[in-house]
């Protein structure tokens, strides 16, 4: 797994490549916790494109980080949900209050 966070304005971007799983997980948080605590962070989009795996400890990284963000007042979304990631988060509830659009820019003009 590797993980790639860059910022279009207050906004963190963070690409997965690989398996977001109990092995990764806390790689991710640590990560994006450390980027969250910044002062710049305001809002967080998930790149899901190259995840080809992610199992509930996976769902438990996405839900931890949509919990704080919320406490500062921020937005998450994701984006590139393959059909198999995307049944994960229907099944999980995740989208009831995440949303996902196709891209970056969509996404950033929701956070607008």
């Amino acid at each position: 797994m590797q993980i790639k966070l860059s910022n279009r304005g207050t906004t963190l971007i963070v690409s997965i490549l690989g398996e977001l799983d109990h092995h990764s997980g806390e790689d991710v948080r640590n990560k994006v916790d450390g980027e969250i605590i910044k002062s710049t962070t305001k809002n967080v989009i998930f790149d899901f494109g190259k995840v080809n795996f992610m199992d509930s400890s996976g769902i438990g990284v996405i839900m931890g980080r949509f919990k704080n963000i919320q406490k500062l007042n921020g937005k998450m979304a994701v984006i590139n949900l393959s059909q198999q990631i995307r049944r994960i988060f229907e099944m999980s509830g995740l989208l009831k209050f995440i949303p996902v659009y196709d891209n970056i820019d969509s996404a950033l003009r929701e956070f607008e």
